[in-house]
């Protein structure tokens, strides 16, 4: 009997359509009551709590007003919470997306520690970012990493990996200050000069 196979489900772009379901702030809808959004550390969570914040650019170095994205990393000590719970102190998992007024999007998080490849390799501490945005059938995925962990980065395995080191700095948030607190500034471009590096995991 001959195999049949069902047919592909058509690809559509995140569109409009994301920021209703999953960012509905950002799409000016009240929130649900129990909302995945960009505060993944609480004031009780342990480590260094910092603000990140950027703004995402196109080939032609406009701003992406309605661009969406996830963040997954460790925690303080370097362990990811895999268990998930909004009343925690800190959820390794959060979102956020840009503003249709500056363009920017922010989260509030803890530094990440220290993370161990499969072999036992630590990595400089890190957070995976995931990007969707019109135009991008599957969302890029990148990491974020930190200027002042520079000795980290030069060791970690993974940004080592790319092998211009110019390429490299797309990936590096550069401290600052916002309103007295530690911030980080990540840009994403995702196209022509200084194109963030995206990977293919």
């Amino acid at each position: 009997m001959p195999i049949e196979l069902l047919k592909e489900t058509p690809s559509q772009t995140a569109g409009p359509y994301v920021h209703i379901g999953l960012a509905l702030a950002a799409a000016g809808n009240p929130p649900r009551d129990q909302e995945i959004w960009n505060q993944m550390a609480r004031p009780g969570a342990p480590g260094e709590h910092i603000l990140l914040l950027g703004n995402v650019y196109d080939g032609n170095g406009h701003l992406v007003r309605d661009s969406f994205l996830e963040f997954w990393q460790a925690d303080a000590s370097g362990r990811y919470d895999t268990a998930f719970d909004l009343e925690k102190p800190f959820n390794s998992f959060g979102r956020t997306a840009t503003t249709f007024d500056a363009g920017e999007w922010t989260l509030n998080t803890i530094k990440p520690g220290v993370v161990h490849t499969g072999a036992g390799v630590p990595m400089a501490p890190h957070i995976n970012v995931s990007l969707f945005a019109r135009g991008i059938n599957i969302h890029l995925q990148t990491r974020l990493y930190f200027d002042d962990e520079a000795q980290a980065n030069a060791k970690c395995p993974i940004l080592n990996l790319i092998e211009q080191p110019q390429r490299r700095e797309t990936l590096v948030a550069k401290r600052c200050e916002v309103d007295g607190k530690t911030a980080y500034r990540f840009d994403i471009r995702i196209q022509g000069e200084g194109e963030t590096v995206f990977f293919d995991f």
